[in-house]
């Protein structure tokens, strides 16, 4: 997975779970830069449009991440909570 310092194999199956659920959603947010990005540099109004379609498709799939991650550690669904969001 992405990046921890403890021994993976000691992990209880929750933690890895929630590493994947947040290393995911980094991937998602990265994938929505690199899309972004394209649709500004592109000036061919088909691939613009199929680019954007695929860059809205990783929003949602950071969404659903963000629930999970919401419901499945307390602590994070609390500050966000106390954040307003």
């Amino acid at each position: 997975m992405g990046t921890y310092t403890e021994k993976w194999g000691e992990l209880p199956e929750s933690a890895k779970d929630l590493e994947r659920a947040r290393q995911s959603f980094i991937e998602e947010f990265e994938a929505i830069n690199w899309y972004s990005q394209r649709i500004e540099a592109t000036t061919d109004a088909e691939l613009k449009k199929i680019l954007e379609h695929n860059r809205n498709e990783e929003k949602e799939h950071a969404a659903l991440l963000f629930e999970y991650v919401k419901k499945h550690d307390s602590e994070q669904a609390g500050a966000l909570k106390k954040s307003d969001l």
